[in-house]
């Protein structure tokens, strides 16, 4: 070894202390930071989650005035319709003129966020974050078939990206950030701090960074403590009654798995479909009266099927509905869901897709457990299985499914029918070609831009 070798390997070493010192300080660095991020998009989800329970109550009471014969929350309004109508008229006009402000706060928000992870798109975060929050309010609010998962993914992924801004951080840093804060939005959203750190890792950045991992659990964990001071510890979805089937019957989970894999293929593809036919529409404010028309229709045919859906899961998994009435709930859900995130409006698929996999679920047990001489009444187990496999066929993100729906319903003693489900549904995706839901929907912004 010559004498130059020998010295840089002695300075080498003398910087060995130094250097391990260093890394272990970016830990904390990385772990206190997720813990900034994680409070901010704690207290800004839970802001956008109460805002949105109040919301509910509103269309309550624009129902109540629209079809008088359900009733109404306020005595004395009952032939007043126009109010409602204008209350709607607003919001559908509102949230088109947000969105032609700002077409970055379009959709769910999440294939936003994957495109500047992948420096793909830029955006204005204090502007994308302002009319995210205010548009999602009013679009989901109003009755569309949308959920809060996507723009509480969006905001979290600004609130880490304005972090990063303010405090003067290096780009590599601030994806790191825009990570951390997405994934505590989807933790605060549902919660489910876990499923944030897997979706982050799984579908966000397809790779594993242990920085990324480390500011992403903080930022969950925390933004997760966040939202429980506000709405308690309970699981989003009340905890179903259950009994799992013996091994002998587990080719039904089979079968399910096939169904819900061909029925995300076709979800998707509805979803290009309508996207492409309302996007033809012409002038823009036209598209937000036809909206508008549809959540009026909705309020007077389906008032059940207006906004989120989540009471159609409690519902389905406590077996309140006949398997027609099931069925055709599932036919409606999908029709207004494929209408609703087709016009653009804030707002994402997550909640939507899982009401379909739960009403699919439920379905497939009340049709084919009486054929096949098993017991019904085991609704709640299948309609936890439709959800995970339907998300996993649509999203392509099955651990992600699995660990979500597990935390969502409070329960982690099914792991082995969940991942099952999962595993075959997204196969069965696979094989008959159907793209990601956030592949698809950010190769299509790519395109526009």
């Amino acid at each position: 070894m010559s004498y130059k070798s020998r010295k840089l390997k002695r300075i080498n070493e003398n910087n060995m202390p130094g250097a391990f010192r260093a890394l272990g300080n970016l830990k904390y660095r990385v772990i206190l930071e997720g813990i900034i991020v994680g409070l901010l998009v704690g207290v800004v989800i839970s802001a956008f989650r109460f805002i949105l329970s109040r919301m509910d109550i509103l269309r309550n009471i624009i129902v109540g005035l629209a079809d008088p014969e359900e009733g109404t929350f306020l005595t004395g309004l009952e032939g007043h319709r126009w109010i409602g109508f204008i209350i709607l008229g607003v919001f559908a006009f509102l949230v088109s003129y947000f969105v032609y402000k700002e077409p970055y706060i379009s959709g769910s928000g999440i294939p936003q966020i994957k495109g500047e992870l992948m420096g793909r798109i830029k955006t204005d975060w204090l502007k994308v974050l302002l009319l995210k929050f205010f548009g999602g309010i009013m679009a989901i609010g109003s009755g569309l078939a949308l959920g809060r998962e996507g723009p509480s993914i969006q905001l979290g992924g600004m609130v880490g990206k304005g972090f990063s801004r303010l405090s003067g951080r290096l780009k590599s840093e601030e994806r790191m950030l825009i990570s951390a804060g997405a994934g505590a939005g989807l933790a605060a959203a549902f919660g489910a701090p876990l499923a944030g750190v897997v979706f982050v890792l799984e579908e966000l950045r397809k790779d594993f960074d242990p920085k990324v991992l480390l500011s992403t659990m903080a930022a969950s964990v925390t933004s997760e403590y966040v939202a429980s001071f506000v709405f308690g510890l309970d699981p989003v979805f009340a905890v179903f009654a259950f009994s799992k089937p013996t091994l002998t019957d587990y080719w039904m989970i089979l079968i399910l798995g096939v169904l819900l894999g061909a029925l995300g293929v076709l979800y998707n593809k509805a979803i290009a479909f309508s996207q492409d036919l309302q996007g033809k529409i012409r002038p823009a404010w036209l598209k937000a009266v036809i909206a508008c028309g549809m959540v009026i229709l909705m309020a007077y045919l389906y008032p059940v099927c207006l906004g989120s859906g989540h009471i159609l899961v409690e519902e389905t998994g406590f077996g309140l509905h006949t398997s027609e009435t099931i069925v055709l709930l599932l036919a409606v859900r999908f029709i207004y869901s494929v209408y609703s995130f087709g016009t653009g409006a804030p707002g994402g698929i997550f909640l939507p897709l899982l009401v379909l996999g739960a009403l699919a679920g439920g379905a497939f047990t009340t049709l084919v457990s009486p054929l096949a001489g098993l017991p019904v009444g085991n609704e709640a187990f299948y309609v936890i299985l439709g959800m995970a496999g339907l998300f996993a066929a649509i999203v392509r993100a099955p651990l992600t499914g699995i660990i979500l729906i597990s935390e969502m319903t409070g329960t982690l003693s099914s792991l082995l029918p969940l991942s099952l489900v999962a595993l075959v549904s997204f196969l069965t995706a696979e094989a008959l070609g159907g793209e990601p839901v956030y592949d698809q929907l950010l190769d299509r912004i790519l395109n526009k831009k």
